[in-house]
């Protein structure tokens, strides 16, 4: 019997949100590139979650389920063009194509993803004291 179930089903949730603060942070990283390796403005990465079965089942007889990166994709959202003549990728007629991160919902997003991940880490934290509980009663 597993006494702390609870952080198996959190521990895919943490790792969901730990890549979802990563790509935050290489967003907002990139919020000012106007041309990557492929020549093109940095497209925002957005990261997408699905629900996975864990193969334990509970003591009723239905799985457990946790969730995880289903995949990381980039939002095809066009940047905005600006009129700058004298940065080295703008075109002939002057204007530049930006990336097209909007730094404020970027940080509402790591903001959302830090407390998710701190809301995970609490059932953690939570499901250890009540097994170490259950131990003590069982003495």
């Amino acid at each position: 019997m597993n006494l702390i179930s609870g952080i198996d089903v959190t521990s895919g949730a943490l790792n969901a949100q730990k890549t979802r603060l990563d790509v935050v942070a290489q967003n907002i990283a990139n919020a000012q590139t106007t041309r990557g390796a492929d020549g093109m403005p940095y497209q925002r990465r957005v990261v997408s979650f699905e629900t996975q079965l864990l193969r334990q089942q509970q003591a009723a007889g239905q799985a457990l389920q946790t969730v995880k990166v289903a995949q990381i994709s980039a939002d095809k959202t066009p940047g905005q063009r600006v009129y700058d003549p004298q940065h080295p990728d703008a075109g002939p007629d002057g204007m530049l194509q930006i990336s097209n991160v909007n730094l404020a919902f970027e940080m509402v997003d790591l903001i959302t993803a830090s407390r998710a991940y701190e809301a995970n880490l609490s059932v953690v934290k939570n499901a250890r004291q009540m097994a170490m509980k259950t131990l003590e009663i069982g003495k």
